[in-house]
């Protein structure tokens, strides 16, 4: 896997139990993740205050437990001057995948290194 120190507006700040504790600009969400199987202490003080908790339903799909206001609607952030509208979605989605960040670069480097041959 490929890691880029690039973001400065997304952190995925721990994985326990199977969450993701993640920081969307100024929005802490708690995220359920599958690959996420150690059960390690949850000790940042943000899994008791974050804005915004995905449930996952026994029957399947699940809701959100917003407990801040500002994510009921949409909000930006950046990447490398790259936009992005971040959402809360109905599936625990947010509309933007962090880690696909190294595509982006890949892609940057490579019709950045394309003009400048022209």
């Amino acid at each position: 896997m490929r890691y880029t120190k690039n973001w400065k507006e997304y952190e995925l700040i721990d994985a326990t139990n199977g969450n993701r504790l993640e920081r969307w600009g100024d929005k802490i969400l708690i995220r359920p993740d599958p690959q996420i199987i150690w059960n390690t202490e949850a000790k940042d003080i943000r899994w008791k205050n974050a804005d915004g908790i995905y449930h996952r339903s026994n029957s399947g799909g699940g809701s959100w437990e917003v407990k801040n206001k500002d994510i009921q609607t949409s909000w930006n952030i950046s990447y490398n001057g790259l936009k992005f509208g971040i959402k809360i979605m109905n599936f625990k989605h947010t509309g933007v995948f962090p880690e696909q960040a190294t595509n982006w670069d890949l892609l940057d480097k490579i019709i950045s290194s394309s003009k400048n041959k022209k």
